[in-house]
């Protein structure tokens, strides 16, 4: 039987309970937004679980970069990758949201095309790992290419959309959530939920590694009896 450890309970029970509470609980009437402010619930969580996931991964980097060992840079690349899933979630539950309070799945606000653009860095992050062939080469330009794509996500998603105008809540001068009708029936799922779903990408996180550190045995098994053979021939 498949042993679980009490933090995937966990995940799996808060997972539950942000479902079906969020779903059918009472929340706030707001004009315009309506019952679409239950994807606070999914929208926000997923973007919190991204950024904490997306530092895990920059952290590993720099343990890479001062160690040099594969499971540093495992850890790093698995986590970016999770990082990027949750992004996409995230990015395709606001286009959701927009279309019910703007009209519109992409009005072209500040915080979606930052969010965008962020997306875009980590996905080129992919894209220039299986561009390299020499394994620590790969690891160690991506472990720095890592650390320079945080760098860029925190102004691009905290600071740039609120020096400008903005429709997102808590940017561009607009009140966020916490300022009006974010009630303490709200705040009861969303809080579980941020932890919820961050669990839930390190539990993805940890699957990913443990795949990526079979396959690299079965890898090392594989050349080393291709060099048996050769030396047996």
């Amino acid at each position: 039987m498949l042993k679980l450890s009490w933090w995937k309970y966990l995940t799996m029970a808060l997972l539950f309970y942000t479902l079906i509470v969020g779903l059918l609980s009472d929340v706030p009437r707001l004009d315009i937004v309506n019952e679409s402010i239950r994807n606070l619930y999914f929208h926000v969580p997923m973007w919190f679980g991204m950024i904490i996931i997306l530092l895990v991964s920059m952290v590993y980097a720099i343990k890479y970069l001062r160690s040099n060992q594969e499971l540093h840079d495992i850890y790093a690349v698995e986590a970016a990758n999770v990082g990027i899933l949750f992004g996409i979630l995230g990015l395709v539950t606001g286009m959701v949201w927009a279309q019910f309070t703007w009209g519109t799945f992409w009005h072209g606000d500040p915080k979606q095309n930052a969010s965008a653009i962020a997306l875009l860095i980590y996905l080129a992050y992919s894209v220039l790992r299986s561009s390299l062939e020499d394994e620590q080469q790969r690891a160690k330009i991506s472990a720095v290419y890592n650390i320079f794509a945080f760098a860029t996500l925190i102004p691009l998603l905290f600071i740039l959309p609120r020096l400008t105008a903005s429709m997102h809540p808590g940017n561009g001068g607009n009140p966020g959530f916490n300022s009006y009708d974010l009630d303490s029936r709200m705040r009861m799922v969303f809080y579980p939920a941020v932890i919820a779903w961050t669990l839930l990408g390190w539990w993805l996180v940890s699957l990913r590694v443990r795949f990526s550190k079979a396959k690299n045995q079965l890898r090392t098994e594989a050349h080393a009896a291709q060099s048996e053979q050769l030396i047996n021939d």
